[in-house]
């Protein structure tokens, strides 16, 4: 009873708490919840209607747009009968910065004609997670998929076993590639790479996260690249069995009284349907962790405490080099660089036509503030879910404190979702819009500096408010763009991986 209360202390009565607030604002900064930051527009919010004209044009799918996926299923031309030796790659980042990479690894091995090393996925020093390629990616699939392409070998021939990441870590070594320069050319690698497979039968490159050009490629190359992201790519079995329970709860939602503590997988379905047969649901990635909120160097409402904590935990992660911090936060959000917050996007999907009997997924790895930081976003959409709220304790364990597995929870039910919308963008927005753009699904992008914008003006009414931001997104709504120079093909996969029709 005494713990307890000494743990109960800071929320019973705060103001006793203040001093080391500022003494430990990294601590103590989380627990308080800001207050809303646009009570007026939220209040509208709460009580908002919509009308069914309104909801069936939001919830309409995305008419044909004259392009269809044109990956071709096997290679045009016959492997040659010699491979040039070994490529490895050391790849960075979070799940899907990695998955782009594994792509452009697989195009490389066929542009040096190397057999390539099932990539090596680095540990990431803000999540901490060490899953490897075979953790997260069918790798049968994978190399199944790309027989016909290019040769991979799940592991090291024995006559390189000394070629690991701990050998490249102590010493300059002849066969490690560390100079190539971002978005490389493929003769760069020619010229570069390729005389040391000729010369040891291996080359190992690191770093080597958007290290291979997007322009200037031969058309195989870049289908390639394309079959490999929407075809080889395919998650381990249990990521596919939790995401197809998750998204079938969701669209086939328990009665409260059906709901208990046993584990569902044996019945995906759940519970009853409605009448009118499956519901609809809409993924949103919250993209608000602590470090994408120091990174940003934008004020969030947290008072003094919080900019002292962002600014700490900023000073330790960078030394204080964040570009952004020359600017005041007015300017931040008027450019539409600041990431928007639960509340913020709850009222973009008020204002757009979301009403409170909307299912809402919640795809985040981990909110900065908790709990507390989305409440406002949950009483706007009581129906939000997420994995915690949706699967068992026992369902969850084979991914539990995993940052990779959870990633590819969130990538699976996002793909099988109506709509998807990203709070801000970054790696997972990029690949997922890209993933959907080819399978012709509804995706919704912020427009940042409209919103921006429109959370400065404190006077700006509901209606005011709605109207602008319905206007500002007419066209934001799952638009195909075609892909230009200097574009990412996994974000804009037309036309390099879509045909005409």
């Amino acid at each position: 009873m005494a713990g307890a209360l000494v743990l109960l202390l800071p929320f019973l009565f705060p103001s006793l708490f203040t001093p080391f607030s500022h003494a430990l604002p990294s601590v103590l900064s989380e627990w308080n919840a800001p207050k809303p930051r646009h009570s007026r527009l939220l209040k509208s919010a709460l009580q908002r209607q919509t009308s069914d004209e309104q909801q069936a044009e939001l919830w309409m799918p995305l008419a044909h747009q004259g392009w269809k996926p044109c990956a071709r299923s096997g290679s045009t031309s016959a492997l040659p009968e010699k491979s040039q030796g070994y490529v490895q790659v050391f790849l960075d980042g979070g799940l899907n910065q990695q998955r782009m990479g594994i792509c452009d690894a697989v195009a490389l091995a066929k542009i040096l004609n190397a057999t390539l090393i099932i990539p090596h996925l680095e540990v990431n020093p803000v999540w901490q997670d060490s899953s490897t390629f075979m953790d997260i990616f069918d790798v049968d699939h994978f190399i199944n998929v790309l027989k016909d392409d290019i040769r991979i070998a799940k592991e090291l021939p024995d006559e390189y076993f000394w070629s690991t990441r701990e050998y490249y870590a102590t010493a300059i070594r002849a066969t490690r590639v560390k100079t190539a320069p971002v978005h490389a050319s493929a003769n760069w690698y020619l010229e570069n790479v390729l005389p040391v497979l000729q010369s040891y039968g291996i080359a190992a490159i690191a770093p080597f996260s958007h290290r291979l050009a997007f322009d200037n490629m031969p058309e195989d190359i870049q289908r390639l690249r394309c079959k490999v992201n929407f075809q080889a790519l395919v998650f381990v079995p249990h990521i596919r069995v939790l995401g197809d329970a998750l998204v079938s709860r969701l669209r086939y939602p328990r009665r409260t009284s059906e709901v208990d503590n046993t584990s569902y997988l044996k019945n995906i379905g759940g519970g009853s349907k409605d009448n009118q047969g499956t519901g609809k649901f809409v993924v949103l990635h919250l993209r608000f962790d602590k470090d994408m909120a120091a990174h940003s160097a934008c004020d969030f409402g947290g008072g003094k405490a919080e900019k002292l904590a962002l600014a700490k935990y900023r000073q330790v992660i960078w030394q204080g080099r964040v570009l952004n911090s020359q600017f005041t936060d007015e300017e931040l959000r008027s450019q539409g660089r600041c990431p928007l917050t639960p509340e913020e996007i709850g009222l973009l999907l008020a204002a757009l036509g979301f009403d409170n009997s909307t299912r809402l997924y919640l795809a985040s790895h981990k909110v900065y503030g908790g709990a507390a930081r989305i409440s406002t976003l949950r009483n706007i959409f009581p129906l939000m879910e997420d994995k915690k709220s949706l699967a068992s304790s026992e369902e969850r364990a084979q991914i539990k404190g995993k940052a990779s597995l959870l990633a590819a929870v969130d990538y699976y039910v996002s793909m099988h979702s109506d709509i998807f919308i990203s709070a801000s963008p970054g790696n997972m927005h990029n690949a997922v819009v890209g993933h959907r753009t080819y399978e012709n699904l509804k995706t919704m992008r912020p427009n940042m500096a409209l919103l921006g914008q429109l959370f400065l003006n404190k006077s700006l009414t509901w209606p005011e408010f709605q109207e602008a931001v319905i206007k500002g997104h007419k066209s934001r709504q799952g638009l195909l763009r075609l892909r230009k120079p200097e574009q990412s093909i996994y974000t804009y996969p037309a036309p390099d991986c879509m045909c005409n029709a």
